[in-house]
């Protein structure tokens, strides 16, 4: 007899162990041999400036716009009871350690194939930059980030896939309806989207007048939708990737 199909939402989640340095209540469990990473509403932390919904539906909402950018930015995630409550369970992705799409250099000395970011002072008190790759997938996180207005891109939250690919993670600090970009991919600020990444924020946009609307709703309060959609109109409108402006702090901390 045939095993019978895997129910990624009903199915037992079990839990192997918590992720003491995220700062919500993370676990990696697994869902019949499938690797998860779950985190109950029950175990965020409130926030002065998220204070609608919770992080759980923000999660959800960023993998919904990945999917409907077509790029695959975020790994497959959904909401279901678990063993401390309802909260986001996201596959889990096994990074490639040989790979480093953001990393630290000593000051001035940008590797070929990465952009600067930034300079600073690093743990010795020694000058470092920090630099990321300049490859189509990370910058296409970078154009997600702006999209769902992503306010705490660590280069920790970004997976390095043996393939090539990146994936991003830990999303719960998006589409608010203020101007919040926090990030460390500002390599490419000024450059002009390429005709992919304008198909893609069309998709996106269009979706809202839609499917995608109806699916964002349960997740987003309807401002928050409505900046989505006019943040998809800017960045259409000018066509490349923005650059910091007013006296927001556009890097997070720590900014791994």
């Amino acid at each position: 007899m045939s095993e019978p199909a895997l129910d990624l939402y009903d199915d037992e989640l079990v839990l192997h162990g918590r992720i003491r340095v995220a700062s919500n209540a993370t676990f990696v469990g697994s869902i019949g041999g499938v690797a998860v990473v779950y985190k109950p509403v029950s175990g965020e932390r409130p926030l002065w400036d998220f204070p609608d919904g919770n992080l759980a539906h923000r999660e959800i909402a960023a993998y919904l716009v990945s999917e409907a950018l077509g790029w695959g930015v975020v790994p497959e995630t959904w909401l279901r009871e678990g063993p401390h409550g309802v909260g986001m369970v996201q596959r889990w992705c096994e990074v490639d350690p040989a790979q480093e799409a953001v990393t630290i250099v000593p000051e001035g000395r940008v590797p070929d194939g990465y952009l600067h970011v930034f300079d600073g002072v690093g743990a010795g008190d020694e000058p470092v930059s920090l630099v990321h790759e300049d490859t189509p997938a990370l910058r296409r996180m970078a154009v997600f980030d702006v999209v769902v207005n992503n306010a705490d891109r660590k280069g920790g939250h970004v997976l390095e896939m043996a393939d090539g690919h990146r994936y991003g993670c830990d999303h719960g600090l998006t589409f608010h309806s203020e101007p919040k970009l926090r990030t460390v991919l500002w390599g490419w600020m000024g450059s002009p989207l390429t005709d992919e990444e304008v198909a893609g924020v069309r998709a996106v946009r269009a979706g809202l007048d839609g499917a995608l609307e109806e699916s964002l709703s349960p997740y987003l309060a309807y401002w928050d939708v409505e900046a989505l959609a006019e943040r998809c109109d800017r960045l259409l409108a000018e066509g490349a990737l923005p650059a910091p402006r007013g006296d927001w702090h556009v890097i997070p901390w720590p900014p791994f």
